[in-house]
């Protein structure tokens, strides 16, 4: 058996190496269909697009997309040509609640915001957002959730409209997925009426897809005063930001919200579980990942701990010096972890 994987997905190859006869490691976006016409499976992020293009004539019968996103994956084609796919659904819910958490600490500690007085609105509430449901109810937020889709299938968590989210919110964070189509898309769901309707000036935190929010409409936003501030991580045109809405922004990273080595070894293992189910193949022992390094010295503090594990402004610092470097920062990023190893 053949694998072609991005060779940035970590931690996984010892693992593969086992499995497979042939494992090829190549740059995802340099990915082509010369690499994977005698490939049996492929392993990718969201920089390599899966469908007609790339697999039409190859042998592949299975792809796994390590990451909960899959707008990079063409379903229809996939479904046409036989071919069977997965993604990791939930597999860096916790990481991208960790970045969240730390930015609700950074507006504390350095904005003086009381965050048990402001109200959070909260776009999607799936993996990941119940998982920030849960940490904005641990520091005593008002959470207002919008969810059409799971309203509609009948979930009583008392749902709001996103106009309420818009008219009420002091921090509004969007954890859907990328859709043109459908009763409920979320192809620049804040966008220029969204801004206009907005009633606290809020802090905007997209941690979900890049074109969720139109970054344009985001950006005058910002300059007219109808937000307070901009938390980005997901960018539109990817890695060709946009260099204006980076200066404004308070925090601005290189898509690296769900990167924790945690998030990762979780996608690992999902991708791995899917296709030896898919080959017949026995599973093979969980992929961990790395420690902290030994120098690490955990404060005793909870929330000072917090942002020593993660502290976004970290990245900020480092996209915003070398914004032209936005694949690197994403594709060589340090170990990051969601929790120090340690109990108290």
């Amino acid at each position: 058996m053949k694998i072609v994987v991005d060779d940035k997905i970590p931690y996984i190859r010892e693992t593969l190496e086992r499995l497979a006869d042939e494992v090829v490691y190549k740059k995802g976006s340099e990915i082509g269909p010369a690499d994977v016409r005698d490939a049996d499976a492929l392993i990718v992020r969201t920089r390599t697009r899966c469908g007609a293009a790339l697999l039409e004539g190859s042998r592949v019968s299975f792809v796994a997309t390590a990451t909960i996103g899959f707008d990079h994956i063409d379903a229809a084609y996939m479904r046409r040509a036989g071919i069977e796919w997965t993604s990791c659904p939930g597999c860096n819910a916790a990481s991208v609640a960790q970045y969240v958490r730390s930015v609700l600490l950074l507006l504390r500690r350095c904005r003086g915001a009381a965050l048990e007085r402001m109200t959070i609105g909260i776009v999607g509430c799936g993996h990941v957002g119940s998982k920030v449901k849960a940490v904005a109810e641990e520091y005593g937020m008002r959470v207002l959730v919008c969810d059409p889709p799971r309203q509609e299938r009948g979930d009583g968590r008392g749902f709001v409209t996103l106009g309420d989210i818009a008219r009420l919110s002091d921090i509004v964070t969007f954890h859907v997925p990328l859709t043109k189509d459908g009763p409920h898309p979320t192809y620049h769901i804040a966008g220029a009426g969204f801004f206009d309707s907005l009633g606290r000036r809020p802090l905007v935190i997209n941690t979900s897809r890049g074109a969720v929010v139109d970054n344009g409409a985001l950006l005058d936003a910002l300059i007219y005063n109808k937000v307070s501030d901009a938390v980005v991580d997901t960018w539109e045109n990817e890695p060709d930001i946009d260099r204006r809405l980076l200066g404004r922004a308070w925090i601005a990273t290189p898509h690296i919200a769900g990167y924790s080595a945690d998030g990762k070894a979780n996608a690992d293992n999902m991708a791995v579980a899917a296709l030896c189910r898919h080959f017949g193949l026995p599973l093979p022992p969980p992929i961990a990942p790395p420690e902290l390094p030994g120098s690490f010295v955990p404060s005793a503090d909870d929330d000072e701990l917090r942002l020593q594990l993660y502290n976004p402004l970290d990245d900020t610092a480092r996209l915003k010096a070398a914004p032209e470097k936005f694949e690197e920062l994403r594709g060589n990023y340090p170990l990051r972890r969601e929790t120090a190893g340690i109990t108290r």
